[in-house]
């Protein structure tokens, strides 16, 4: 692999002659686009950090001195330069390489969770510890992209990185983008900074004295046709580029920038200063998202944010995906919104991937990109319910985490009606542990006043979703899993609590007394109402009187499932939750409030955070595949039985 073969910790990139940096730059650039095309992830963050990554490493002593990645999904090249090139054709592969810095995997590597702007609070952390054990004159340093600042809790992490003389670099990664471009007074702010950047190129003579400053470079060592960007900069050193109070300027904090982002002889110079700089400084980089690939650059929604496998040429997906969940939502929200003009809708930045993209174009009025700002999201949600509105919040399911206790506090408490759409919820995959959306029900569950839907199927998500634009006197959440929608399933009969018989014992059930002993209720949450139908074949045939019913709403939980659990022997909650306090824990709650003695089981997730891998090999890995949930019953019905013998 060329250089990259040489690389096996950071200290191997240090022996590299500076004049190598730029022909390292090229060579991640085209192994990134090689192997993420082939295992698909996060193609265009990563691409437009090739050299600040190889700068901040040629610089720094990590893991002595560590960098902190925001969400840390840009952190492949960081990935390559500590030595797991060779494990990259595994990537987001069961037991394979992490698509996200790992902690397992590396000792350069100091967080895994994937949500944004909690970087510069980890940085904090970690250079306290430094200054408490005498470390003091360590830098850590902090990787955080424009997106990410719109987070309130990076602000909370300024405001006291600010207030001490601890070394904390913030390097800000500024490609103008979350996944979509980056809204706010921030990013305007930004704008501002990077259009200084673009003037001074303008500027008469400063060609002249790029061409001056490159041949002072190059005695120096350098070599390449690399410019060095900051007019100043070449004068008299970066240091001239420190303006105090520019990017923060309530902070105080020391600002080094716009350096551009794809220019090592501008990166290294500006992180050579940091590192010599004592107390907290900020370096605003200024980089463009997929840079070097042509069709991730000229990929005006998202450039290439994300991606499956897709050709390395063309940049064109391989896979051509079927109809998906967000789709059937996007359609059934202009369809309401088109009738009812109190319909409005809230992102975190995030418009595209939940769906919201399509509604911003038709009711651009109606539409709010608050940033990666989950927490102001629903509490804003709740000030415009208050006015007379019906906001629909749509989210990742694992993004709700971080706005709990507003949709708690200050939506749930006051009864505002406010729907919140639950994105990629259940098992995602390949996008690893903190992506998965396995909480959302146990979160939901103990909120009062909220009711909670799971849809089976295209035409429930249609259903409930409206049902939940109907609610007046509190919150509603309606989750969907991540991937292609199957059939629409239709019910037997709906019950009058509303929830949905899809399969009753067969006649000879019925009939065959003496045979068939046992009655099982299989409550399905959401898309195991599929899998919950083949389990409910296979028992059929081992004498098991079965009855399966999809909830509908799962939260509160329905009299409907009290009432059946009474004519039944076991019930047994199919879910995509974890086990403590979901779904199947309200309803053993609800049985014991009613004194409904009817043994109940679960199947569900243990207190784990699921792995990357396949929702397959996942749900076989935790014993919730069609096989070991059948396995699993027989074992349930064989000890009921037995004790009843």
């Amino acid at each position: 692999m060329g250089l990259i073969g040489k690389l096996n910790s950071p200290a191997d990139l240090k022996s590299l002659a500076p004049g190598e940096l730029s022909d390292l730059a090229d060579e991640v650039r085209q192994f990134l686009i090689e192997k993420v095309s082939a295992t698909g992830g996060h193609l265009g963050p990563n691409l437009g950090v090739v050299e600040l990554t190889i700068a901040l490493h040629y610089v720094f002593d990590s893991p002595t001195e560590p960098v902190v990645f925001d969400t840390s999904h840009q952190s492949y090249v960081h990935k390559i330069l500590t030595g797991r090139a060779g494990q990259f054709d595994s990537l987001r592969q069961k037991d394979g390489l992490s698509g996200y810095t790992s902690r397992s995997e590396s000792e350069h590597d100091w967080t895994e969770s994937s949500h944004a702007s909690a970087s510069l609070s980890i940085a904090d952390g970690l250079a306290k510890a430094k200054y408490i054990q005498g470390k003091g004159d360590e830098n850590v340093v902090a990787v955080v992209g424009d997106g990410a600042l719109t987070g309130g809790m990076c602000w909370e992490a300024l405001n006291n990185i600010a207030a001490a003389e601890r070394n904390v670099v913030i390097v800000v990664n500024d490609n103008g983008r979350s996944y979509s471009p980056t809204i706010g007074g921030f990013a305007n702010n930004l704008t501002r900074l990077r259009d200084q950047l673009a003037a001074l190129r303008m500027k008469p003579g400063y060609d002249d004295v790029m061409e001056s400053g490159k041949k002072t470079l190059k005695s120096m060592g350098w070599v390449g046709e690399r410019t060095f960007e900051a007019l100043h900069a070449l004068k008299e050193g970066v240091k001239a580029q420190v303006i105090p109070t520019e990017m923060f300027p309530e902070l105080g904090m020391k600002y080094v920038g716009p350096v551009e982002g794809h220019d090592l002889t501008a990166l290294l110079s500006a992180f050579e200063y940091a590192k010599t700089y004592e107390g907290p400084l900020i370096v605003h980089v200024v980089t463009e998202k997929g840079h070097g690939f042509a069709p991730a650059v000229n990929n005006i929604a998202d450039q290439m944010h994300s991606t499956g496998a897709i050709d390395p040429v063309t940049g064109e997906t391989l896979k051509k995906s079927k109809p998906g969940w967000t789709s059937i939502f996007t359609e059934e929200l202009l369809d309401a919104a088109r009738t009812r003009r109190d319909i409005v809708a809230i992102t975190a930045a995030m418009a595209g991937p939940t769906g919201l993209a399509p509604f911003a174009e038709e009711f651009p009025d109606r539409f709010f990109d608050v940033g990666i700002a989950e927490q102001h999201a629903i509490a804003s949600a709740s000030g415009l319910a208050l006015g007379g509105l019906h906001p629909v919040v749509a989210v990742y399911s694992t993004f709700l985490n971080r706005a709990f206790d507003q949709l708690l506090m200050d939506a749930a408490l006051i009864k505002q009606p406010l729907t919140v759409v639950l994105d990629r919820a259940g098992v995602t995959g390949t996008d690893g542990a903190s992506h998965n959306g396995v909480w959302d029900m146990a979160l939901t569950s103990i909120v009062p006043n909220i009711r909670v839907a799971a849809p089976r199927d295209p035409q429930q998500l249609r259903e409930l979703f409206r049902e939940a634009l109907t609610v007046k006197d509190g919150p509603t959440v309606v989750r969907f899993p991540k991937g292609n929608v199957g059939e629409n399933r239709a019910a037997i009969k709906r019950l009058p609590g509303g929830v949905d018989i899809l399969r009753e014992p067969s006649s000879t059930a019925q009939n065959d007394e003496s045979d068939q002993t046992v009655d099982v209720l299989i409550v399905a949450v959401g898309v195991f109402a599929d899998s919950a139908l083949r389990v409910a074949e296979r028992l059929e045939s081992d004498n098991v009187r079965v009855t399966l019913v999809d909830p509908r709403w799962v939260v509160p939980v329905s009299p409907d499932i009290l009432e059946l659990a009474v004519e039944s022997d076991l019930v047994v909650v199919y879910e995509d939750g974890i086990v403590h306090g979901g779904v199947g824990s309200a309803i053993a709650e609800a049985l014991s409030y009613a004194e409904i003695d009817t043994p109940l089981r679960h199947i569900a997730f243990p207190q784990v955070f699921p792995e990357h891998a396949s929702r397959e090999q996942i749900f076989e890995e935790f014993g919730m595949d069609e096989s070991a949930a059948t396995k699993k019953i027989r074992e349930w019905v064989r000890g009921l039985e037995d004790r009843d013998q």
